[in-house]
């Protein structure tokens, strides 16, 4: 009798074995949808916003500002960690991930219906970064509550390939950004009305479908238990940087790198490749999409091989990678020659799988189940806005003093040094069971862990 109680029955082993496929595809669509929706505001900021809502007689100022307004989002996504964080802690994963997908697929909606500059005057940029402020907001708590959700519902021994497929949304996302933006240009035309605003508009129809899916998802066995045991926190981020202040200090230090370089290939060299270096737009979109193909592959492959590995030891590959590969992207860049322009953002993107892909396991398992939607997205979102939201600005303004690339290289090569010294203090937890909390483990007698995380 005491056997059958401990054993879960076959029904409850295929219910979690349903949900857990539920979860992965629930997450990893409406992480997709996200990053459709954040990443072609990027594209649409490299090529065609400058001159549509900053226009100046110089259009290097006009593409700045309109770059500029991508580290609005940034700013604006600490502020969206704190208050999903804090939802997503304290009335469940579920029910915090359809709200960020329907605030992210509105914003995006009507910034495809937004009249420019030429018909509003200041009115139009103003409501353009009012918008990208909300996208700033939404895809803040939908990145770390994916991976939550996802890695809760995962086994031990497959957590970080399982974890790895929201964190996928991200060259998901960008790659249908390109193919969206592509078509509806060469169909309607790259200097028509409608031609960038369409797949502003189609976003509404993607979110649509990823909160009918969404809501056949059952919130995640660690947080039923936490209401079950009345353990859930009061104010979670508040509880957070009490406790856990060193381990969100640690992973935002590790993500300097890959969020430099990562925000710098998917909206600057856009840029620097059309503008500067005179290259086909078409056919450098055409890369984007191809080497964001390529990317979510290695996301997943990376992601597989942090549960041979270990997540700490596949992280380290790509820190070190980033930094190898910090000169010979640039010179690739500058070489103007097809095949090793499209190396350059095959092997960027494919690097940064190597911590991509691991990093969705290692911050979920990083903190403890009352607190882990609001740390995993913080981390992150405070990552982003410190090293991802400045880069392409920085990158631009190197460009435009030094006139040379090699100052945004020794940029990138600091950053992952910066992430390097953060990659010794994070502490391996490929084998925790995220269903026990992390202060129930230091009663019983296991220690608590020195480094940060």
């Amino acid at each position: 009798m005491a056997e059958s109680i401990l054993t879960p029955s076959r029904t409850e082993v295929e219910l979690t074995r349903r949900q857990r496929l539920r979860a992965v595809m629930a997450s990893t669509i409406g992480s997709t949808i996200e990053w459709y929706d954040f990443n072609l505001y990027g594209l649409a900021a490299a090529v065609y916003l400058g001159k549509l809502f900053f226009p100046t007689r110089d259009p290097v100022v006009g593409t700045l500002a309109a770059l500029g307004t991508l580290g609005v989002g940034y700013v604006a996504r600490p502020i969206g960690a704190g208050l999903f964080g804090h939802f997503g802690d304290r009335i469940g994963r579920k029910a915090t991930l359809i709200v960020t997908l329907v605030l992210m697929g509105l914003s995006t909606f009507f910034i495809g219906l937004l009249p420019t500059h030429e018909r509003i005057g200041t009115a139009a940029p103003i409501l353009l970064i009012l918008l990208r402020v909300c996208q700033g907001l939404a895809v803040s708590g939908e990145w770390g509550g994916a991976l939550v959700l996802t890695a809760e519902w995962s086994s031990v021994r497959r957590r970080g390939f399982f974890s790895a497929w929201p964190v996928l949304g991200v060259p998901a996302g960008a790659a249908l950004a390109v193919l969206a933006l592509q078509i509806s240009t060469a169909l309607l035309g790259q200097d028509s009305y409608w031609g960038w605003r369409l797949p502003f508009l189609i976003s509404l129809v993607l979110v649509v479908v990823g909160v009918y899916i969404r809501l056949g998802v059952l919130d995640t066995p660690v947080f039923a238990k936490l209401l079950e045991e009345r353990r859930i926190e009061r104010l979670p981020v508040l509880s957070l940087l009490r406790h856990d202040f060193d381990r969100v200090v640690v992973l935002v230090l590790a993500l300097a790198g890959v969020l430099t370089i990562g925000i710098i290939q998917s909206s600057f060299a856009l840029t620097y490749t059309i503008d500067y270096l005179h290259l086909p737009r078409g056919r450098m979109f055409t890369f984007q999409l191809i080497a964001a193909i390529v990317g979510i592959f290695a996301f997943l492959f990376f992601g597989w091989l942090s549960d041979r590995i270990g997540r700490k030891r596949m992280f380290g590959i790509g820190v070190v990678a980033l930094a190898l590969f910090a000169f010979p992207y640039w010179i690739m860049l500058d070489s103007r020659q097809t095949l090793l322009v499209l190396l350059a953002f095959v092997l960027e993107l494919s690097i940064g799988g190597m911590m991509q892909g691991p990093f969705g396991a290692i911050a979920a398992e990083a903190f403890t189940g009352r607190r882990r939607y609001s740390g995993a997205t913080l981390s992150y979102q405070l990552g982003a806005v410190i090293f991802g939201g400045p880069a392409p600005v920085i990158a631009l303004a190197l460009l435009n003093t030094y006139h040379s690339t090699v100052p945004i290289a020794v940029y990138v090569l600091i950053a992952s040094f910066i992430s390097f010294i953060a990659f010794l203090l994070i502490k391996e937890r490929s084998r925790q069971d995220l269903s026990i909390e992390y202060d129930d483990l230091d009663r019983v007698g296991v220690p608590r862990a020195i480094s940060p995380v």
